[in-house]
């Protein structure tokens, strides 16, 4: 049996007419995973985090005028416990779950974690829409072949994905720090990258149209979203392991994501690597917040 939170515990503080699993088509997965950490640690503290944080997250969204969680209902699951598992065995886990629940027909919500445990998630959401394309925001392009002697390291998790996903299907946004190895990696394969450096000049602006008309563009209609919380600025998002400067702002963030939802269908998401950092309430609430905004433009 799946265990849910209760009111004390789960997403923004439910009340369980719209928090039970029955009566709920969104599903939170926490998923406190944490074995790669190249740099700060704290990632497997980050879905406790967002939890708690979003108790102080209004539910009303003034924006577009609802409480998006009285209308599908959002069900929060007890977090995975990996106990010694790792790798292979920990990603495995994942997939059980939210592969299940994805054909329950849920609208999954799995949070990190490290990044590592985004390749779960989406090959469990790739085998039920064969259509699906990938929009991964990001910081780093994580695609080296393995990182400090580990293939399952946060740095990889996209060159496992390109595995078993096609690369050409994949859309990164806001890329600022990689390897060579990793720009050749991107231009072999096909895959579609927005770099931070050329946003800010403006490559991709056009007449009425900018670099997230851009981005939707290169999208196929079901869309998964890998969000890992370094793709903001360090000025808005200092808690996570590997922050890099020249980020994404808010508000263009949600103003990406309101035309995304707009015109393609977002069918899952993930949100990764918040490392909490003590005494320092700001970056949860901003990633407890963003879920619910996602939320509530996919819905």
């Amino acid at each position: 049996m799946i265990e849910t939170l209760g009111i004390k515990e789960n997403f923004l503080g439910i009340e369980k007419e719209y928090s039970s699993l029955e009566n709920s088509r969104v599903v939170i997965v926490p998923t406190p995973y944490e074995r790669s950490v190249s740099y700060g640690i704290g990632a497997k503290r980050g879905p406790q985090a967002i939890l708690k944080a979003s108790h102080y997250v209004e539910s009303y969204d003034e924006e577009l005028e609802r409480e998006v969680y009285q209308e599908v209902g959002i069900a929060t699951l007890r977090p995975l416990d990996f106990g010694k598992k790792s790798d292979e065995k920990a990603l495995q886990q994942i997939y059980k779950r939210v592969r299940a629940l994805v054909d329950q027909g849920k609208f999954v919500v799995t949070l990190g974690g490290e990044h590592t445990i985004s390749q779960a998630s989406i090959a469990a959401h790739a085998e039920k829409y064969p259509d699906l394309s990938l929009l991964q925001l990001d910081a780093h392009s994580d695609l080296r072949d393995e990182y400090e002697g580990n293939k399952y390291s946060h740095a990889s998790v996209m060159a496992r994905v390109c595995e078993f996903f096609d690369p050409r299907k994949i859309v990164q946004v806001g890329i600022r720090a990689q390897c060579k190895e990793e720009a050749s990696t991107i231009k072999e394969k096909g895959i579609t990258t927005f770099y931070a450096h050329e946003i800010r000049r403006g490559k991709y602006t056009r007449l009425l149209k900018y670099w997230e008309d851009l981005v939707i563009e290169k999208l196929t209609d079901n869309v998964y979203v890998t969000f890992d919380v370094d793709a903001f600025d360090p000025s808005i998002m200092p808690a996570t392991g590997t922050p890099e400067p020249n980020g994404l702002y808010w508000h263009e963030t949600m103003n990406f994501f309101r035309k995304l939802g707009n015109r393609r269908k977002i069918v899952g998401f993930d949100a990764v690597e918040l490392a909490p950092i003590e005494g320092l309430q700001h970056p949860d609430v901003t990633a407890a917040k963003l879920i619910y905004k996602i939320l509530n433009y996919a819905m």
